[in-house]
């Protein structure tokens, strides 16, 4: 008799659904095919309740990714997840994570794409609070109270849409961009995206999240909760008006810059390749606010590949390291782990740009569409420097993990020992390797002509290969009185803590409240009112009922005292 877990029954159901969903998204990209299905599911009067779907090669294909990503991750979580008593529970919050995602993808509906953006936010919230403790509570509400924003966000687009009669966004884009007051929705949509993708000034919960277990952290930072808004603004992108571009062209293009530059001062293995995450979504929304839409699905797509497969490798590292996350502890991982080392390197070349990789394909195209354009030197500053500096950690990571000296590492008896983990991992770096180019062939069906001088199509190269020197002499640094970072250690905290953000997202927003509240209770609660109220009443009914006592002491003259009064009184009353 053989004994299906829940895992194996989940892994085979995606891969299977997510293969026939991303052939499906080749034929109709291949013959141009967009279908609409409408159910109505009541109709009373003249009111009708209808659910849309729409399928297309975006949605087709985004879903496809979203299922197979989930199937690898989820057989990861069969290894990974062993020894756990609530695995079954953690495998359906997973499945309901998925569900919701894909409820997003193929709604053009304002109503039912609230849905899955609840539906994302309140199970990736179980799922960050899934390790009971006080900091993933603490994570788990940043999260939750961060996306609630955008929940605001669309439920007041949904109020607006009423106006036009219908809530099929996708019937109104054209009259949105042409709509000067009908702005409103898109600057809504904007607000939405931004606080899923975790853009300035919205991005402290991104690295709170790392709190979930780390298959949650693959999946999550690949292709579901922080992609939903990149996938909201393509949807949206033809009704952006110019000023809405460039604002979210400065904001976007800060936090890759801001991301790149926090992961070269962070130790915390999953915080870095959080922030490697951040750094790309800035880069996604910077090619939508310049108008490269389709490049940016596309890298959404490669993105999705190399980032589940970083993740789930920082997850094996982990697991073997005894929990420990610090990359300073670790050292020479590439001859103790050496299956885990080959995918950690492949997907930190993918990552950089590596020429022929999945990330090469999507990210040199959109630094080359951005130096053919229309941009200011700003702009193009933000844009190569945040690649260089996407190399210079990622080389930094892959130093103090696998080449560098033992450290702790040399204590633990470390092999790559779980199969399904490095049939997850294999499975991914696969498609890390081949699927840039397969996706660039069958998307781009006219390849794009892109002529530039010398300096500048070298100008990716050269920033990355001057980012991965920087990396490896910044890796090389030893702890002393005369180490840099002593000397500017203000410096160093305000560009290793994300530029303050996340204290303004924890104490800038609760500080303030909670020294109102403790002001409010010591001069109203334990003050006036605490003599006035219940404690000043029990004090004055003490000392009344300690009053009677002491006139009710068996004193004898107090009783001749009494005796003589009912006397004088008893006398009275007779005359």
């Amino acid at each position: 008799m053989f004994y299906f877990s829940i895992c194996v029954i989940s892994f085979v159901f995606l891969f299977f659904f997510g293969i026939v969903l991303f052939i499906c998204g080749f034929y109709f990209v291949l013959n141009d095919l967009v279908y609409f299905i409408e159910w109505e599911i009541i109709t009373l009067n003249s009111s009708s309740v209808v659910m849309t779907l729409l399928f297309d090669w975006m949605s087709l294909v985004f879903t496809g990714f979203v299922f197979f990503i989930s199937s690898l991750v989820i057989l990861y979580s069969d290894d990974y997840m062993h020894g756990d008593l609530n695995i079954n529970r953690f495998i359906l919050l997973v499945l309901l994570f998925v569900l919701s995602m894909m409820f997003l993808i193929v709604s053009p509906n304002m109503i039912s794409i609230l849905l899955g953006w609840d539906g994302l936010g309140l199970v990736s919230y179980c799922l960050v609070i899934y390790y009971q403790n006080v900091s993933s509570y603490n994570a788990g509400m940043l999260t939750v109270l961060s996306n609630r924003v955008g929940d605001v966000a669309l439920l007041m687009v949904i109020a607006w849409m009423i106006n036009f009669g219908g809530w099929n966004y996708i019937y109104y884009l054209d009259f949105l961009s042409s709509s000067l007051e009908m702005s409103l929705i898109t600057v809504l949509v904007v607000l939405a995206a931004v606080t899923s993708s975790a853009q300035i000034p919205f991005s402290s919960w991104l690295p709170a999240a790392m709190a979930a277990p780390t298959p949650v952290s693959a999946l999550v930072h690949s292709s579901t909760l922080v992609t939903a808004g990149v996938y909201l603004l393509i949807r949206f992108s033809p009704a952006f008006s110019g000023w809405l571009c460039t604002f979210l062209f400065v904001v976007s293009g800060l936090t890759m810059f801001m991301a790149g530059l926090g992961a070269n001062f962070e130790y915390d293995l999953k915080s870095i390749i959080a922030l490697s995450t951040l750094s790309q979504l800035g880069l996604m929304i910077s090619a939508v606010s310049i108008g490269l839409v389709g490049m940016a699905f596309f890298h959404l797509l490669t993105h999705a590949l190399f980032s589940a497969l970083l993740f789930m490798c920082a997850g094996v590292i982990i697991h073997t390291m005894k929990d420990s996350q610090d990359i300073r502890f670790m050292g020479n991982l590439s001859i103790q782990m050496p299956l885990t080392s080959v995918c950690l390197g492949v997907s930190s070349f993918a990552l950089c740009g590596m020429p022929f990789l999945a990330g090469f394909y999507s990210s040199d195209l959109i630094l080359e569409m951005a130096s053919f354009g229309y941009i200011n030197w700003v702009g193009f500053l933000l844009f190569f420097v945040s690649t260089g500096l996407t190399v210079c950690y990622s080389f930094r990571l892959f130093y103090y993990g696998f080449c560098g000296d033992f450290n702790l590492s040399s204590f633990y008896d470390i092999s790559d020992d779980n199969p399904k983990m490095l049939c997850g991992m294999i499975g991914l770096m696969l498609v890390a390797v081949f699927g840039g180019s397969m996706l660039s062939w069958t998307i781009f069906c006219v390849p794009s002509m892109i002529c530039l001088p010398f300096y500048l199509k070298f100008m990716a190269i050269f920033v990355s290969l001057l980012g991965g020197w920087i990396g490896y002499e910044l890796s090389k640094f030893s702890l002393g009185s005369s180490l840099i970072s002593l000397f500017y250690y203000s410096c160093v905290v305000f560009f290793g803590s994300m530029w303050f953000m996340p204290y303004f997202s924890t104490y800038g927003v609760s500080l303030y409240p909670l020294s109102l509240g403790y002001y409010s209770l010591s001069v109203s609660d334990l003050g006036w009112a605490e003599c006035l109220g219940g404690q000043g009443m029990y004090w004055f009914m003490m000392y009344l009922g300690s009053v009677n006592q002491w006139w009710q002491y068996n004193n004898l003259s107090l009783f001749l005292m009494f005796f003589v009064m009912w006397i004088v009184i008893m006398m009275l009353i007779i005359i």
